[in-house]
């Protein structure tokens, strides 16, 4: 079947109608565009994605330091702890659902970690059913538009998951708190756990470990904090309010988690602030 095409861009975002999926899934989206840029950035968010090129049938990502990643086009993106290139072409037409944290959990038939910095794609882990996905989007698309994908996609889920269990809540209590800077060790007594159980829970639910969630969530809220702001960012005052210990260390961990300085940091726009268009 032939890829989606459309005259004039497209953008829609909605929150799951099921309530069953409210607990798993923040949103899920459908997106057309046509970019300039021949490469782009995509910064870590810690949290992971279900993404479906209807453009072509393939997905690729390329870590800053690793070897890259392919996959047919219908894959999860597990979470991420470092920056990749990606190919703006494959966003003339995608989908894709944004889980909350451990809301992949009960869909995926293995640990979360193991899909950490991955594109897994679904025909492997959902068999037949993920292997006939995009298709299915793609006739929901034809027939009725980016609104018939997404509801198709949702009822994919429901298919898959039935009525999961809701993930568990002292992890998501965890990502909560780690969410805005609690300390790990502090995190672990909060919960009663010792950390090396706080480790190997989030890991299995979370996919990343409790120190490295925590300091991708601090880059989160700085990104949001400087797309929020009027004018040259004051990087000095960021350090002190998003929790780094002066600007030396702020610029440091800019540099692992998106591979430029902050100076460097020119997103695609104030609402895609994890999206950054290389030159040349």
């Amino acid at each position: 079947m032939a890829p989606l095409s459309r005259r004039t861009p497209v953008s829609l975002t909605v929150r799951p109608s099921a309530p069953s999926q409210a607990p798993l899934v923040g949103a899920m989206g459908y997106a057309e565009g046509r970019f300039p840029h021949a490469a782009e950035l995509a910064l870590p968010t810690g949290g992971a994605q279900l993404l479906v090129n209807l453009d072509r049938d393939v997905l690729t990502r390329t870590p800053l330091h690793g070897a890259g990643r392919t996959a047919e086009g219908a894959a999860v993106q597990g979470p991420c702890t470092g920056p990749a290139v990606i190919d703006p072409a494959q966003q003339r037409a995608v989908v894709w659902v944004a889980f909350r944290p451990a809301g992949l959990s009960p869909l995926l038939p293995v640990p979360v970690c193991e899909v950490r910095d991955e594109l897994a794609g679904l025909g492997a882990l959902w068999g037949g059913d993920g292997a006939v996905l995009r298709e299915r989007l793609l006739e929901a698309g034809a027939a009725g538009g980016p609104r018939a994908v997404l509801r198709t996609l949702e009822t994919a889920l429901l298919e898959r998951a039935g009525n999961p269990p809701a993930p568990d809540p002292a992890i998501r209590r965890a990502a909560f708190l780690l969410d805005r800077g609690t300390p790990v060790a502090e995190v672990a007594d909060r919960l009663g756990w010792t950390a090396r159980r706080l480790t190997r829970r989030c890991a299995g639910q979370l996919g990343i470990p409790p120190k490295r969630y925590a300091r991708v969530r601090r880059f989160q809220r700085l990104l949001r904090r400087v797309n929020a702001g009027q004018g040259p960012p004051d990087w000095a005052a960021l350090a002190a309010d998003c929790g780094y210990h002066d600007q030396a260390h702020l610029i440091h961990e800019f540099r692992a988690l998106a591979g430029i300085t902050p100076g460097a940091y020119t997103p695609r726009s104030p609402g895609e602030g994890n999206h950054v268009p290389l030159p040349g």
